[in-house]
């Protein structure tokens, strides 16, 4: 069914379109890349302060009003450009395990910043200056494996073209 879905992907009009249009997958490959930066050099920065080896001067809070909405902003275009990709390649990734992989990652770390977010506007709500102490244990936790699952995605994303 998904070689069926694959072969049906890659003979539409808009497949066909970006294919034969030389410049389309270079210059969105070279947007998706540049918005991979965006968002693994936010994420960096923000999970080093969680785990307390970077900017320990700064709230968390403060890091989060900073570098969050340049995360969103960068996952949006890399869901957009990402798209074209598939759209115009299809073979390509969507039966490649490690493009699979990729992607469960890609979920894994949205879901837990999404999480930690909401967290950490509770905390504010409430009337913390930043994250309650009690939950520094937590965003140890979250920097940690958050970190380690952007780099995951990195990899991976390289991987794809080699599997």
């Amino acid at each position: 069914m998904l070689h069926q879905f694959i072969h049906w992907l890659g003979h539409t009009a808009a497949s066909q379109f970006i294919q034969r249009v030389f410049w389309i997958i270079p210059v969105v490959q070279i947007v998706h890349i540049l918005a991979i930066s965006v968002v693994v050099s936010s994420m960096a920065m923000f999970n080093l302060r969680l785990l307390g080896l970077a900017a320990r001067r700064n709230s968390i809070a403060s890091l989060a009003r900073r570098f969050m909405p340049w995360l969103w902003v960068a996952l949006l275009v890399l869901l957009v450009s990402g798209s074209i990709l598939i759209v115009g390649e299809p073979q390509r990734s969507l039966d490649n395990a490690v493009f699979k992989l990729k992607m469960a990652l890609v979920a894994t770390a949205i879901i837990i910043t999404a999480v930690f977010q909401v967290v950490l506007r509770r905390d504010l709500a409430a009337g913390a200056a930043d994250l309650r102490p009690h939950h520094a244990r937590t965003a140890k936790l979250t920097g940690g494996i958050s970190l380690l699952l952007w780099l995951g995605i990195v990899a991976c994303g390289r991987l794809i073209a080699y599997v």
